[in-house]
């Protein structure tokens, strides 16, 4: 797939532009918690070798820091179709035909993400009865847990919207 700005991506209709706007966000989210990581690895190394002081639960941090970005960025990420696609093997096929592979690709995400929807709150709400929480800093493991079951109920919706996006695309014989 060559280098794209994005704009040709974006969704043109209202449904689409809704999701935009809400996954939007997030992936900027997402983005300032990765630039807050970065400096925190930066203070720390700087801090370990200068001063033989790291940031205390800096691995912590990063870890927490990490499942949060991930989260973020997947929404908006699936609605721009700038997740993982192999178009390798299709690219001298129809459109109708790469459309048709876009659905089923979508599809299983979405079954995929069903699935993570429904279990991650059960092992959230586990966390919390047994009141884990992290070695050095004492955060509780379940924190994360309800941003990133937002982060997932609106993949599941980007999801299905990009289903249904796919199908009316192979309906027509073209994709974006």
């Amino acid at each position: 797939m060559s280098e794209s700005s994005g704009r040709e991506n974006r969704p043109t209709d209202r449904v689409g532009r809704f999701l935009y706007n809400i996954t939007r966000p997030l992936a900027l989210l997402g983005g300032v918690v990765l630039c807050l990581m970065g400096v925190l690895t930066t203070v720390s190394v700087t801090g370990r070798y200068f001063f033989d002081s790291p940031v205390f639960g800096d691995f912590e941090l990063i870890a927490l820091g990490t499942g949060i970005a991930i989260f973020s960025f997947l929404p908006h990420c699936q609605l721009m179709r700038e997740n993982v696609i192999v178009d390798f093997f299709l690219s001298g096929t129809s459109k109708r035909f790469q459309a048709s592979f876009d659905i089923v690709g979508n599809l299983t995400y979405a079954i995929i993400i069903t699935l993570m929807t429904w279990r991650l709150p059960i092992g959230g709400y586990e966390l919390y009865e047994m009141k884990q929480s992290t070695f050095m800093l004492g955060i509780p493991q379940w924190s994360t847990f309800p941003y990133a079951l937002l982060c997932l109920f609106v993949l599941l919706v980007v999801c299905v919207y990009t289903t249904v996006r796919s199908y009316n695309e192979a309906r027509l014989g073209r994709t974006l």
